[in-house]
């Protein structure tokens, strides 16, 4: 079957996501693991170290202002990442998915250059998370941080983060049976929130104000 931006979408709804084995490799393969990563909204884990660096507000946080710049960076092999699944064709088809909307991306700048990112995939009230890269420390952490209060004022009910590791344990992410994950997108999919609306900085500032008090 071959894979469009519509069949993108279809899969996700299904409860399965595209990959690569690498950039080099032109196949794409669906992933239907057994077991699902998630991260609660209402139950984010902040360090007390990255409370601190997100007070300091080194970096400006945009969204969507370059998405194609943030997938590239994404792809790109690095010395903590030798490999990446990210090929061409995912690259272009994201990149589409972007222009019609269902794709998205957080960007960090310090000093007017692009230190870090994330991207994903909206649909219905779910947002499934893709990758995400970062040049300078804490960069990508606190996109991540900005992602969560984003979801909750737009009123999205799922972040799937497809896998679980370290990294994202830190943040409070855990593993579901993939039943429970379904139910679970289900349920996410009869609802609809819409990552592109307008919403004040001061509105997203408040959210990540309570996020980050110190317990």
């Amino acid at each position: 079957m071959s894979i469009n931006e519509q069949t993108i979408l279809k899969g996700y709804s299904l409860g399965i996501f595209p990959m690569s084995e690498s950039i080099d490799d032109p196949n794409i393969y669906w992933i239907n693991p057994k077991k699902r990563g998630v991260i609660p909204l209402n139950d984010l884990k902040i360090s007390k170290s990255l409370k601190k660096e997100i007070k300091k507000k080194k970096f400006k946080i945009t969204i969507n202002t370059n998405f194609n710049k943030v997938i590239a960076n994404c792809a790109k092999k690095t010395k903590g990442r030798p490999t990446t699944w990210i090929n061409k064709e995912i690259i272009k088809l994201y990149s589409n998915l972007h222009k019609i909307g269902h794709a998205h991306s957080l960007e960090a700048w310090s000093k007017n250059k692009l230190v870090g990112g994330l991207y994903g995939v909206s649909l219905g009230s779910a947002f499934f998370g893709e990758s995400m890269f970062s040049t300078v420390s804490n960069s990508s952490k606190i996109c991540l941080v900005y992602l969560v209060a984003n979801l909750k004022i737009r009123g999205f009910t799922l972040l799937d983060t497809q896998f679980v590791n370290p990294h994202l344990e830190g943040f409070g992410a855990i593993e579901i049976s993939r039943d429970k994950y379904l139910s679970m997108l289900g349920k996410s999919l009869k609802k609809n929130a819409d990552f592109k609306k307008k919403i004040s900085q001061s509105s997203i500032y408040d959210i990540i104000q309570s996020m980050t008090q110190t317990s």
